[in-house]
């Protein structure tokens, strides 16, 4: 897999971390007075809220991991050598070549067009050669 699909992989599971993480603290965060004049909020204990004060770690440091091998991708991607004026270069010299090659594809489909037509007249003098062999009944 090339690096490029390895950076949007990465990306997508820090987002699907990140959209968990947050989904998880709303659902499972206890509920909080937000001003002495609201009334206390009822608590509702379920088993689920016993682990909640390690969930923020443990999602933290699996978002924080991501994140790091993501920087390590980022790290392995190849450097821009020269600047904008070597890329212009370099892909000029790839197109020159692209077309050199195109060039030479397109001969040799010519001359493998050329190949088959002489093998199909081939073919068609044979059948008639045949044909004109077998005497009528």
């Amino acid at each position: 897999m090339d690096i490029i699909s390895q950076l949007q992989e990465q990306v997508n599971a820090i987002a699907a971390l990140a959209f968990n993480t947050f989904g998880s603290l709303q659902r499972d965060a206890p509920p909080v007075r937000l001003s002495p004049n609201y009334p206390e909020p009822p608590a509702n204990p379920t088993e689920d809220s016993a682990n909640f004060p390690d969930q923020p770690k443990l999602m933290s440091a699996a978002l924080v991991k991501a994140a790091k091998q993501f920087d390590a991708l980022v790290a392995a991607l190849p450097s821009s050598e020269g600047g904008e004026e070597a890329q212009l270069r370099r892909i000029a010299e790839l197109q020159a070549e692209n077309n050199a090659v195109g060039q030479e594809l397109q001969k040799q489909l010519e001359a493998a067009e050329k190949e088959l037509k002489q093998v199909q007249e081939l073919f068609s003098q044979a059948t008639d050669n045949c044909l004109n062999l077998k005497k009528p009944d």
